[in-house]
């Protein structure tokens, strides 16, 4: 009572009081699922709608030493990992190109970052119009080049890079307008020191810009990777997992093992394991990344 009455417990009752929306928000919607799906994934069958029974860890075990879902995972990892480079990489060259005086860098700007905002659906339709192998504008071109057309969606070893590109030219926006606040907030004390001491343009990126930038990219690659590990939208509207499953991505197995084989408590397992594998890649990431930066 002694501290509820103090102004520290005064402060801390308020401050309870104002979050409790967000409190009972991320306890109903987040929270109370993760363990309804950790109580499925030790039945089998269709705990949650229909008739089950009690499975214990099998469902773990299925899923370990499952072939489809080894390569499911595998494809992911490749998506994951190409998708999160390709992204961070040339967004941070663009942010230090346009956070120069460029001409119309504005206009440029809003121009990349545009596609970001536009629902993945549009972006599926858009995409594969422009990829179709007989009436698409990429293969038009390749053919007034002379050059070989692609079954860019239709051909196993294409269609896993194509729709990493595709997802590639989505995000990428996002990304490099984080880096270019990021840039700008870089104290141009640090630069004007460099100039008197005669550093080059590229050094002073790879020394100055590129180490104080530390944070941001492990914000990037962290929400990224999270991101791009559970993406359904991406194979499910590009190729619907194809062809021959070359990408079925995890969470499009986990999606069709649940609404399709109707095999809930299964799919929660896959669930659950995918949650502890980011988890174990969000705390690598910033076991790595996360250094302290000092000016």
């Amino acid at each position: 009572m002694k501290f509820l009455n103090s102004h520290q417990g005064r402060q801390a009752t308020f401050a309870y009081i104002v979050l409790s929306p967000a409190i009972l928000y991320f306890t109903v919607y987040f929270f109370y699922p993760i363990a309804v799906e950790l109580w499925a994934s030790f039945f089998r069958g269709q705990p949650l709608i229909g008739d089950s029974e009690f499975a214990g860890f099998d469902n773990y075990m299925q899923a370990l030493t499952d072939e489809r879902v080894r390569d499911a995972f595998i494809r992911t990892a490749v998506f994951a990992i190409c998708g999160t480079i390709g992204t961070l990489l040339p967004a941070l060259c663009l942010a230090a190109i346009l956070v120069g005086p460029v001409k119309a860098a504005t206009t440029i700007r809003a121009i990349i970052f545009f596609p970001y905002i536009i629902s993945f659906v549009i972006v599926a339709l858009m995409w594969k119009s422009i990829l179709d192998p007989y009436t698409g504008m990429l293969n038009a071109v390749l053919a007034s080049l002379g050059l070989p057309m692609q079954n860019w969606l239709s051909t196993p070893s294409t269609a896993l890079p194509t729709i990493i590109a595709v997802t590639v030219w989505k995000d990428i926006g996002y990304a490099m307008l984080i880096y270019i606040a990021a840039i700008q907030s870089i104290p141009k004390d640090l630069y004007e020191a460099a100039d008197v001491d005669g550093a080059s343009a590229r050094q002073k990126f790879f020394r100055i810009t590129v180490p104080l930038l530390t944070p941001t990219t492990l914000f990037l690659a962290v929400i990224s990777m999270i991101a791009h590990l559970q993406d359904l939208s991406a194979p499910y509207l590009l190729t619907g997992g194809g062809p021959a499953e070359a990408t079925r991505l995890y969470a499009l197995h986990v999606y069709e093992t649940a609404f399709v084989e109707l095999n809930i408590g299964y799919a929660s397992a896959l669930s659950f394991l995918m949650l502890i594998v980011i988890l174990i890649v969000t705390a690598l990431q910033f076991r790595f990344l996360n250094r302290e930066i000092s000016y």
